[in-house]
């Protein structure tokens, strides 16, 4: 099947499951993005368990790509979604020239078939990650500032500390660095990418954003990215529900409610959570704590960084800084002010996963 190989083909140009999905619903129409899925599923599907890359699994559970038919897909597709097969042979047709318009990215998994589970380096313990979602889902949730400052504190100060005694205990292998990719709305993607920027740099990671996707590209320890996406996320819906409530206070026709007020508000937010994290960073660790005492810490995270700049390195050969336009002094003061009160947490205190 002439799309199953066009998938494949995304798979050797460095593309992973939920980037296709992504791509294809954000350019093409809904019967595509649902196609796709379907051929996704039927790509994957002739590769054993036990050499999928978890990440790669956890992405195909993510978009529902499985085989849920027998014989022809088109034929398949048509019937469940009770359209014509002259329907779906044009959906095919237009979705298998735009699969192959689309560009090479850097390889950042093994591709299925190639990698055995016991070369996989886990991420978040389970129990952390539940912990910490559970933490960040409450924060975002309650009307009280003061409760969700506490949540977000425990949340912060467990993924960080968990991601230290990760180090710790792997300081005897080497040092690793990896690779994800964290979708944006397209709606300021620039401005909200500031943000995600400035918390995978607390998290000893850096960023690339790609503007024309709507993507930012990770490099870093697995623990680390997976600590920056579920802050950046969290933070994210933060900063978004401050700047709509700021709106929504303000009268029709309101600089409050433009534009440029909205896109300064993000940079704003940005720029002072950057400022929160840099602090915390610097913060003297309690004198009894036994993880930030140990002086095998230093050299391990400083091998890591060596591992994260050198990957970066190999992955983007050309780079350049992105800058942003303040327009709004109002948005500018509104978004720093928002940014204090977010729940980034400040606490050094040991904690455990509970």
């Amino acid at each position: 099947m002439e799309l199953v190989k066009a998938v494949d083909a995304l798979w050797q140009r460095g593309w992973l499951p939920y980037d296709v999905r992504e791509m294809v619903s954000r350019s093409l129409d809904e019967s595509a993005a649902s196609l796709v899925v379907d051929v996704i599923a039927l790509s994957c599907s002739p590769h054993a368990p036990a050499t999928v890359h978890p990440r790669w699994q956890r992405q195909l559970d993510e978009i529902g790509a499985s085989v849920w038919w027998e014989g022809p897909l088109i034929e398949a597709w048509a019937t469940r979604h009770i359209e014509t097969l002259s329907y779906a042979n044009r959906t095919a047709a237009e979705l298998l020239k735009f699969l192959g318009r689309m560009p090479s990215l850097p390889q950042i998994l093994p591709l299925p078939g190639d990698v055995l589970m016991s070369a996989v380096r886990a991420g978040l313990d389970p129990k952390v990650l539940n912990r910490v979602r559970g933490l960040l889902a409450k924060a975002e949730s309650t009307a009280f500032p003061e409760e969700a400052e506490a949540l977000s504190a425990k949340a912060q100060e467990l993924m960080n500390r968990h991601a230290l005694e990760r180090a710790m205990l792997d300081a005897d292998l080497p040092a690793e660095a990896t690779s994800r990719r964290m979708w944006l709305d397209k709606s300021y993607f620039k401005e909200k990418s500031q943000l995600v920027h400035v918390v995978s740099e607390a998290f000893r990671s850096r960023a690339v954003a790609y503007d024309g996707f709507g993507f930012i590209a990770l490099v870093g320890d697995e623990v680390d990215l997976e600590s920056v996406e579920l802050l950046s996320t969290s933070l994210l819906v933060q900063a978004t529900r401050a700047m709509v409530s700021v709106g929504g206070r303000a009268g029709k026709g309101s600089e409050a409610r433009s534009r440029p007020f909205r896109k300064s508000f993000l940079v704003a937010y940005a720029s002072r959570i950057g400022e929160r994290l840099e602090a915390m960073a610097a913060a003297p660790a309690a004198p009894d704590d036994p993880i930030a005492s140990d002086e095998r810490l230093l050299p391990v995270l400083a091998d890591r960084k060596l591992a994260v700049d050198t990957l970066f390195e190999q992955m983007f050969t050309q780079t350049r800084t992105s800058r942003v336009t303040v327009r709004s002094a109002a948005g500018w003061g509104a978004g720093r002010a928002a940014a204090d009160a977010a729940d980034i947490g400040t606490s050094r205190k040991s904690v455990t996963s509970g």
